[in-house]
């Protein structure tokens, strides 16, 4: 029969419920956190720049901003909607890009809460930062903890950065000429290298998704190779309960 005390794990209680903490953040955390705002600012003016800059209205990229909160797939809708295309084709698009999200969820469900308005809310808050963010953390409570601390900044200083670059209109060109575009990419490759070191499956999956990607590259739109490389999900191996990974565990 189990104790009341002290055998109840504080990381269930942790994730049943109640407020993270930042001191729930293992180190460096918080100061791979504050990296990634940056980059997500820097993207998110240039972002609203570009969809002002391009004829849309201020309150477009303001309200897709906050409903939407997608980024590859707003960029992506915003090309259509400034080079012709109508609403129904970019909201295609922008849905279809933003499905790998149904992916992701699958990895930071735990880290949501119980409850359906956190779920909800939690929902809404899942980008491939957070997602990268949440599987980067070695146990439940910290998991949780860089989920809602990495979700609720980001979708801050997303909002923000927007609204500032679409105030700004056209004033400030076009910022991916100076190559601030690849800050999100080396950012996520940093989070996910602790992973990939560790994790033999999580290599595999990673070395058949990016080469599918590549090969994809250059025959598909701009999002599409990151759907596919999904695919490289395939090269996951089932553990074995009588060969655990690591060895240091106890039977």
């Amino acid at each position: 029969m189990r104790s009341s005390d002290r055998t109840d794990d504080p990381v269930e209680r942790t994730s049943s419920g109640g407020l993270v903490r930042f001191s729930e953040l293992p180190p460096g955390v918080l100061r791979d956190i504050a990296l990634v705002l940056v980059a997500d600012a820097v993207v998110g003016v240039s972002f609203g720049a570009i969809s002002v800059a391009g004829g849309l209205p201020l309150w477009v990229p303001i309200a897709m901003s906050l409903l939407v909160y997608a980024g590859s797939a707003q960029f992506s809708a915003v090309a259509l909607l400034t080079g012709g295309g109508g609403p129904v084709a970019a909201a295609a698009t922008g849905l279809l890009l933003n499905s790998r999200t149904a992916a992701f969820s699958l990895a930071v469900a735990d880290s949501l809460g119980r409850t359906w308005p956190a779920r909800l809310v939690g929902a809404h808050l899942i980008t491939d930062e957070t997602a990268a963010f949440v599987i980067a953390q070695p146990d439940a409570r910290s998991r949780k903890a860089a989920f809602w601390i990495s979700g609720i900044g980001l979708f801050a200083v997303w909002n923000v950065s927007v609204c500032a670059g679409a105030l700004a209109g056209s004033a400030l060109g076009d910022t991916g000429r100076f190559g601030l575009d690849a800050a999100f990419p080396a950012v996520l490759l940093a989070l996910v290298l602790p992973a990939l070191r560790d994790d033999g499956n999580a290599r595999r999956a990673g070395a058949l998704g990016a080469v599918i990607a590549l090969a994809a590259t250059p025959v598909l739109p701009a999002g599409a190779p990151v759907l596919l490389a999904l695919a490289g999900l395939v090269a996951m191996r089932r553990k074995s309960p009588d060969h655990p990974e690591r060895p240091g565990s106890s039977s």
